[in-house]
């Protein structure tokens, strides 16, 4: 049987060069190829002809190029070995496809040596698949055996899943703070009056962000390795995690959470391990802040107990603590997994609050080599209760001092970024600065973006994507720029339904965010985004963004200012706003000659309030509403000025004037010449 081969390449003397050059295998029946013009053409093909072993493939295609194609393969159940066609020396387009799965790549101009070489070697490991596939068909597996083959084969399938999510998010977690971090030094060092002290509150929040993430994979590797060391001290615990209640209050305090702390004893001593418990009290305390909304309540309770699991053995004395907040909860189906290392209960862009996926993992397994237990119970909406148990020796050595307050500020610093109250600047009256909507739920970068753009523009802030949608069509921004991972609605969704929306259709988004990733650009794009910015990004590259997006809405307004729908070109990258611009002149043709016509009338037959109306025009066409009416009316004045030899009076009543010498004044002063002067100068 011949190796089947389809050549995807959008060149159509790819498939002379390859049936000439491989004249001699077709001919003895050696390989099979088919080709196909395009990454669509390809899957069609896939789901039409069967047994296509080999895909000889361009990165540079229109409409869908290699890269994505391939995403597009990977939901497919196809065995296949695919090299990759690409520039020679392009090595972003090869790293990008062989971290993608691809078997190997060749560049062009091809040579036919290394092409056929390339694909002598697919066939051979194809062979050694095949080979080991049969093999194992042949193994007298019982069906409980099958069973743990296939319940493996999903777990690794699932653990690949949830680590390839983990390593998503944690880009995004070090690449915002490291966005902070890079910008805040560039202003200190241009504005050190205005930013010296902010901008240094600012680096170091972000660095102990940094550490807080660095020490929690460390505590992981040192977990699986063996070498976590437990430093076992005696000391007098409820005062120490007094102290840490009492740390964490602020932070409750800035998001109005009613915070308690109480304790069954005034003292219990025991042999505890300080770091480590500050990691596990702060993991919980942490994520209780973070998923309880405003007016919510947090409890945390100590108390010492009896530990009687075993019949016949002494019982055991315990310490237990107990965490209980009001929050948004864990549905049921999630709850048996939260501990489980890389899972998150919403592991979508739009889940609320950042992470990596290891808190609940890491927090379980410290318990654990502490010899104690932790459990949880919760509802979705009621919110969730926490319960560790430690057992109470008194065999370490006595604790000397106190020494966890640094930590303790490291990690309250490492961890305020989301409880800081936001500045909202307000918004200015002026029309000389373009106004500018900043979505973004992580306070430190927003101030850093008003840092970067409040000389510039003026700024409006929504702190999710929800946010962000409400405050876009009630303002009508001339611009937009809106991170990808946020709660409520991400990026991607706030993208999409903004430029489906005819009165926001127009408004340039930039998508700033750390998801950088190919497969990521391509989706922003693909949802309407006009550019995407990588963190961390430089100030200028910013600028420049924007400062190109507001040079193509002045091409917008070349486009539309005084033209007639009939006559523009189409456009498919204009289309929605040509639709937008044809519909406001139909109504215009039909009631133009109406004296009682009037903006309101309009806003009503167009379904837009009086000022999104009036921004949208604006931003087409650089001009108020009232103003495009009028001129509208005029230009049909001209029309029957030179083509009829009607009165200048009748025509003034035709086109909606009720006082024909005011229509005469307002068009000398529009024309600069008089109505009769310019039926002259025109026959």
């Amino acid at each position: 049987m011949p190796v089947k081969i389809l050549v995807v390449d959008d060149e159509v003397l790819m498939e002379e060069m390859i049936r000439m050059r491989f004249r001699k295998e077709i001919r003895r029946n050696v390989y099979d190829f088919h080709f196909a013009i395009s990454g669509q053409a390809t899957l069609d093909y896939l789901e039409q002809e069967e047994g296509i072993e080999i895909i000889l493939l361009d990165i540079n295609m229109p409409e869908m190029d290699g890269l994505t194609l391939m995403n597009n393969l990977k939901q497919k159940p196809y065995l296949l070995k695919i090299i990759m066609v690409t520039a020679y020396g392009n090595m972003d387009n090869i790293r990008a496809s062989m971290n993608r799965g691809a078997f190997d790549f060749i560049t062009k101009p091809i040579d036919i040596h290394d092409l056929r070489a390339t694909i002598q070697k697919a066939e051979e490991e194809l062979n050694q698949i095949r080979e080991g596939e049969a093999a194992r068909k042949q193994l007298p597996l019982t069906q409980q055996e099958l069973a743990k083959t296939d319940e493996k084969a999903r777990y690794l399938e699932e653990l690949d899943h949830f680590k390839t999510r983990f390593f998503t998010n944690i880009s995004h977690e070090f690449r915002t703070p490291l966005t902070v971090i890079k910008g805040m030094v560039k202003q200190i060092k241009e504005n050190p009056d205005q930013w010296q002290d902010k901008g240094h509150d600012l680096i170091l929040r972000n660095t102990h962000q940094l550490l807080d993430l660095v020490n929690q994979i460390l505590d992981l590797q040192k977990l699986e390795s063996g070498k976590l060391q437990v430093n076992l001290v005696k000391g007098e615990v409820v005062s120490f995690f007094r102290y840490l209640a009492e740390s964490f209050q602020t932070l409750a305090e800035l998001k109005q959470i009613n915070f308690s702390f109480q304790a069954s004893e005034d003292t219990i001593w025991m042999d505890y391990d300080p770091e480590k418990m500050l990691r596990i009290f702060s993991n919980l305390i942490s994520n209780a802040i973070k998923f309880t909304d405003e007016n919510g309540k947090i409890e945390v309770n100590i108390e010492q107990g009896v530990f009687e699991e075993k019949v016949g053995q002494a019982s055991l004395p315990v310490l237990q603590i107990t965490i209980k907040d009001s929050g948004i909860g864990i549905p049921e189906e999630k709850l048996r997994h939260i501990f489980d290392r890389f899972y998150q209960v919403d592991g979508s862009s739009s889940r609320k609050g950042e992470g990596t996926g290891i808190g609940l993992s890491l927090t379980k397994e410290l318990v654990q080599v502490l010899d104690g237990e932790i459990t949880v119970e919760s509802q979705t909406g009621v919110g969730t209760r926490f319960q560790l148990t430690f057992p109470i020796s008194q065999q370490a050595p006595q604790e000397k001092n106190q020494g966890i307050k640094d930590s303790v500020a490291e990690l309250l610093e490492a961890r305020s970024g989301d409880a800081e109250p936001q500045i909202v600047p307000a918004i200015t009256s002026t029309e000389d600065q373009p106004r500018l909507l900043i979505v973004e739920d992580n306070a430190d970068v927003v101030t850093y973006l008003l840092s970067c753009l409040n000389d510039q523009y003026s700024l409006l802030i929504a702190r999710d994507g929800q946010q962000g949608i409400d405050m876009a069509l009630e303002h009508i921004p001339d611009l937009i720029i809106s991170d990808v991972m946020m709660p409520n609605k991400d990026g991607f969704e706030l993208c999409k339904r903004l430029k489906r929306d005819a009165r926001t259709s127009h408004i340039p988004i930039v998508l700033l965010t750390a998801r950088s990733d190919h497969a990521s650009r391509i989706d922003g794009l693909r949802r309407g985004a006009d550019a995407y910015l990588a963190k961390p990004f430089a100030q200028e590259e910013l600028l420049i963004r924007l400062e190109k997006l507001m040079a193509v809405r002045k091409a917008l307004q070349a486009r539309y200012s005084g033209a007639q729908p009939s006559l523009l070109p189409p456009s498919k990258e204009h289309e929605q706003e040509d639709a937008f611009f044809s519909k406001l002149h139909q109504i215009l043709e039909e009631h133009h000659g109406d004296t009682d016509f009037s903006v309101p009338r309009l806003c009503r037959m167009i379904g837009m309030s009086r000022s999104t109306l009036h921004r949208k025009v604006h931003a087409l066409t650089n001009k108020s509403i009232s103003i495009v009416i009028r001129e509208f009316r005029f230009q049909k004045a001209i029309a029957l000025l030179t083509s009829t030899d009607k009165a200048v009076a009748d025509i003034a009543y035709e086109v909606g004037f009720s006082d024909p010498s005011y229509f005469s004044r307002i068009f000398s002063l529009e024309y600069g010449t008089s109505p009769l002067k310019m039926r002259h100068q025109n026959r």
